[in-house]
């Protein structure tokens, strides 16, 4: 099993950019395919992107297409989510995850972090 730990949420007002990450411990991240998804109040959680283990395939939701970036660094067992031109409406607590039991979008991993806050104000 993996533990993970995202960072570099905070608040960010409207077009700004954050960074975040998913550190990875217990084994190396490089054995799993990973991605983040997000939860805000009083919705469901929804998959925002995923990356295969060699980084050679992404996935985007729609909503974030264009203005979110996915990456890994396997020797840092670290994933990363790039976020640009923020809006209000990407304000979620946002997640990553590692090990798919199933398609990368769909929810199921194996393992999942507590979150960082992501706040995107007008």
């Amino acid at each position: 099993q993996v533990q993970l730990v995202e960072s570099g949420g905070g608040l960010v007002q409207a077009g700004g950019s954050l960074r975040l990450s998913c550190a990875g411990s217990g084994r190396t991240v490089s054995n799993y395919d990973m991605g983040w998804f997000r939860q805000a109040p009083g919705k469901e959680r929804e998959f925002v992107a995923a990356i295969t283990r060699s980084g050679g395939s992404t996935a985007y939701a729609d909503s974030v297409k264009g203005r979110f970036t996915i990456s890994r660094d396997n020797a840092k067992n670290t994933l990363f989510l790039q976020m640009n031109s923020l809006k209000p409406e990407d304000t979620a607590l946002y997640c990553c995850a590692a090990d798919a039991l199933g398609t990368l979008n769909s929810g199921r991993y194996r393992n999942w972090g507590q979150g960082t806050q992501v706040t995107v104000s007008l």
